[in-house]
């Protein structure tokens, strides 16, 4: 169950990650929030967070047993772990945001996908 809820979260992330990349105005919930609308450079770099996300999503569900295997077990395992590790530094650079809508609605999001990459890493 940990395993899908990491991949719920993750998929809304990426939606936002999607909208964002676009050009919709909610550069406030990521990147810092210093810009409403991302310039083009940063987009660029949201359009590679997509893909990362999309790898994360197969990592966690792999790992909790909802997908066969692409790599072994021990190396799903780690990059779970990874991930769990990269979730939980982000969740604190969320929570230094300067952007509130990045705090409040990002943190949660992100503690939450790190507990749930943690515990599926964890229990593989």
């Amino acid at each position: 169950m940990l395993a899908i809820t990491g991949a719920i979260l993750f998929g809304v992330i990426m939606i936002m990650t999607v909208l964002v990349a676009c050009g919709a105005p909610l550069g406030e919930f990521t990147m810092g929030g210093q810009y409403k609308v991302l310039p083009k450079a940063l987009r660029i770099m949201a359009v590679v967070s997509l893909v990362i996300q999309v790898f994360a999503i197969i990592i966690v569900l792999q790992a909790g047993g909802y997908m066969d295997l692409w790599l072994s077990a021990k190396v799903t395992q780690l990059i779970c772990i990874f991930y769990a590790v990269y979730l939980s530094l982000n969740t604190l650079m969320n929570l230094s945001s300067k952007s509130k809508k990045e705090r409040y609605v990002m943190t949660p999001l992100s503690l939450v996908a790190a507990i749930c990459f943690w515990s599926v890493g964890m229990q593989m």
